[in-house]
């Protein structure tokens, strides 16, 4: 299909990093560009994720670094090698802005923070031409009304015209020569990404794969007792380690820290291990990992301590002055092991080095940190258009991947929104 160069549009949903970027491309290829967001400003989740220090990406080589997409690592790969962690660095340096490596190979801006480097790059969008039309709201193509089923949702005359939008001032409809759409997965609802996309989409015919929470928490098989959930919800787990194991033999095993909640369990180490935790929670209904409550001892260790002679002593002082066992974590053998069990030294110091714990269920995906599943990549084409509608193009997490914290999930958006943007300007060349 060729389009005249002149005055060529393109309409982007979506004011999260995945579309600004697509829109960034587009405007250096000579595009005029809207993007339509349903927030009242630009990169809510963008500025979310800098609350603790802005993540951009981490420094590990290449190589290593693609291997944290999974299963979709020769999907994204691709798009990673041209514009990847390197990439992204050189980017946020033409933005005015230095970084530097975290001790855990992170990559941080120098002040650690998301708003100055978004308004730096807002100022150079708007300055190339960008127009952005906030609080409007997709709700599908014209002709389809409010309660319609998926299936009526038809776009018309071309996917890329009749886009509807609500806004303030009531339902406004728009068209352009290409449409990018980076609407974001279904965690955070409250910040704009709230899935509603996937069942419209679904209808048109495109395959989407249920969209599913990603590094998110987890509810304890039968919870907490009330006296453990009251006294440590909220406390942390430090210097542990998890491991987990799948029916398929897939493990996984790691030290750090998570966070007892009043449910269950969410935090850092835990979100690493929440693919593998949630897809044996849907294969068989339950997921099983082991704790290790002193991952620096042996358990030839741990057990010679908890043998040692403590006359008088209780068993938590005992434990305390031996192990330095206190705490949440005494808390927790005394919440899962018998009173039998803890007076037996094997038991006890089996229990201390892998500690069983049972999870019935993740946590809703509105309060993960991202989302797995999304449009299929066998749906789209090299350049992320859509194959059954001709200048639609993709991009962002609503996307079927997703990556462990850490700068994976960010630079991956950034890489499909450049991806999306090159297609769009390949397309149209015909």
């Amino acid at each position: 299909m060729t389009h005249n160069n002149m005055n060529k549009t393109a309409l982007v949903i979506g004011a999260g990093p995945a579309g600004l970027m697509a829109a960034e491309v587009l405007l250096q290829a000579g595009w005029e560009v809207a993007v339509y967001d349903a927030m009242p400003s630009v990169g809510r989740k963008f500025l979310l994720a800098g609350k603790g220090g802005m993540n951009l990406t981490h420094s590990e080589p290449l190589n290593v670094f693609e291997t944290r997409y999974g299963d979709r690592q020769p999907q994204l790969a691709r798009m990673l090698q041209h514009f990847g962690p390197a990439q992204l660095r050189d980017w946020v340096q033409a933005l005015g802005f230095s970084t530097f490596v975290g001790s855990s190979g992170r990559v941080f801006p120098t002040d650690m923070k998301a708003a100055p480097l978004l308004r730096a790059w807002l100022h150079r969008l708007r300055e190339a031409g960008l127009r952005l039309h906030m609080r409007h709201r997709w709700t599908g193509w014209a002709g389809s009304t409010e309660g319609d089923t998926a299936t009526s949702l038809t776009p018309s005359p071309t996917p890329t015209q009749g886009l509807r939008f609500d806004t303030p001032q009531g339902p406004v409809t728009c068209g352009a020569e290409a449409v990018v759409l980076a609407l974001g997965g279904a965690s955070w609802a409250r910040l704009g990404s709230d899935g509603a996309w996937a069942p419209w989409l679904a209808g048109q015919g495109v395959a989407v794969a249920p969209l599913r929470p990603s590094n998110c928490g987890f509810d304890l098989q039968g919870g907490w007792s009330e006296h453990f959930s009251s006294r440590f919800a909220g406390m942390p787990f430090k210097s542990v380690a998890l491991r987990a194991v799948d029916a398929q033999g897939n493990g996984f095993q790691r030290k750090g820290e998570f966070v007892a909640t009043a449910t269950g369990v969410e935090g850092s180490l835990v979100y690493a291990a929440s693919a593998l935790l949630r897809d044996e929670i849907t294969a068989h209904g339950q997921a099983t990992f082991h704790l290790d409550l002193l991952p620096d001892k042996t358990p030839g260790q741990v057990l010679a301590e908890v043998r040692y002679p403590r006359g008088a002593r209780s068993l938590s002082s005992h434990l305390k002055s031996r192990l330095h066992l206190d705490g949440i974590k005494m808390a927790l053998l005394y919440e899962k092991l018998s009173k039998a069990a803890m007076a037996d030294p094997e038991q006890l110091a089996a229990a201390i080095k892998g500690l069983p714990l049972t999870l019935a269920a993740a946590r809703p995906v509105d309060e993960a940190i991202s989302t797995a599943g999304g449009v299929r990549f066998d749906a789209l084409t090299d350049g992320l258009m859509l194959k059954n509608m001709p200048g639609v193009f993709c991009a962002g997490e609503m996307l079927d991947w997703e990556a462990p914290t850490g700068g994976y999930l960010l630079t991956a958006c950034f890489a499909t929104g450049v991806m999306a943007g090159q297609g769009v300007a390949e397309w149209a060349k015909g």
